[in-house]
């Protein structure tokens, strides 16, 4: 969901879709004092960059697409409306809620990343039909209301989703050969793509490239080729330094990014002689939207970069060789 004729809110802009986004914010408990409503002042800005932190997205204190459709998604509560599967996906934390406890009871809804689709819709489907219900794929306020129930009876439980990821990532290949790696950037950095691709294909990895500014795009066509694995790329000109990010958010992480973050992190940091940021979890569009693993290894600035390109590439196959042989058991 979109504000009708969508302009980015920045410091210094006033009215109504300010007050919107001001009074989102309160309702999730994020003061933006002392500025008053409808003025985007410094409280709201801090209000702004402290949600941006709290869901994973990059802190800038702009209320841009992304940062205004997690505001509309956050305000979302299981039981408001109905869930079911359509085109496009509903977003919400309602969904995300109703994956966790479908997972939470055994049912497998998928990565608990707030997107209802296939599989939250089966798993959905065979809840219903577990408990007696109506089958028709519909969250409404029976099949809700069993939910409820029956999770009050669980206390912290292990999400069906983990299990299943652990188990994907134990039987899954132990080499670069044959692995189907999605390389991805925004825009501005085909050089490194390109060596990036070139390393792996020394190593019979299977590689595709992409290249969009929007990240929504990029998960989409790393989707479309069954990708193994992203890797995405991304020029930091602020700092001397790499760090990454990996999926993590609605209280779940993917335990394979995590890894493969960590390791290019150190990896990339080592190879260039620069500062090691670690890995952080983030909910990104390309991270929160792609099937499989994925990481985004922010590094810079340019002036160490290109001059390193192969090392860099070098430093990433060899952090990737190291995570398809990690032992998962």
């Amino acid at each position: 969901m979109t504000r009708p004729g969508f302009a980015p809110l920045v410091q210094g802009d006033t009215g109504p879709a300010v007050a919107d986004v001001q009074e989102r914010l309160a309702t999730l408990g994020l003061t933006w004092a002392p500025d008053i409503p409808g003025v985007f002042g410094t409280g709201t800005r801090a209000a702004l960059e402290a949600f941006q932190h709290r869901r994973g997205l990059r802190v800038d204190g702009v209320c841009g697409r992304q940062t205004w459709s997690a505001l509309v998604e956050a305000g979302r509560q299981l039981g408001d409306r109905l869930l079911y599967r359509r085109s496009p996906m509903l977003r919400g934390d309602d969904v995300a809620e109703l994956q966790q406890r479908l997972s939470a009871l055994g049912f497998d809804a998928g990565r608990v990343d707030g997107i209802f689709g296939d599989r939250t819709s089966a798993a959905l489907g065979e809840f219903q039909r577990n408990a007696g219900l109506p089958v028709d794929g519909i969250a409404g306020s029976s099949t809700v209301e069993e939910l409820f129930r029956l999770g009050s009876r669980h206390t912290d439980p292990e999400l069906v989703a983990a299990v299943r990821d652990r188990e994907e990532l134990r039987h899954a290949p132990r080499t670069l050969s044959g692995l189907r790696v999605s390389v991805g950037e925004e825009g501005g950095l085909d050089v490194a793509t390109s060596a990036l691709r070139r390393a792996l294909v020394r190593r019979s990895a299977l590689v595709t490239t992409h290249h969009h500014p929007d990240g929504s795009v990029l998960a989409a066509e790393a989707n479309a080729v069954g990708a193994d694995v992203f890797v995405g790329v991304r020029l930091d000109g602020a700092v001397s330094a790499c760090g990454t990010s990996y999926y993590a958010g609605f209280r779940y992480q993917s335990p394979g990014g995590r890894r493969l973050a960590e390791l290019v992190a150190a990896a990339v940091a080592g190879a260039l002689g620069i500062a090691d940021h670690g890995a952080t979890g983030m909910s990104l569009p390309v991270l929160r939207e792609t099937r499989m693993p994925a990481v985004i290894c922010d590094v810079g600035p340019a002036t160490v970069l290109v001059p390193a390109i192969v090392p860099f590439a070098d430093a990433v196959v060899a952090a990737m060789a190291e995570w398809v042989s990690t032992p998962w058991d």
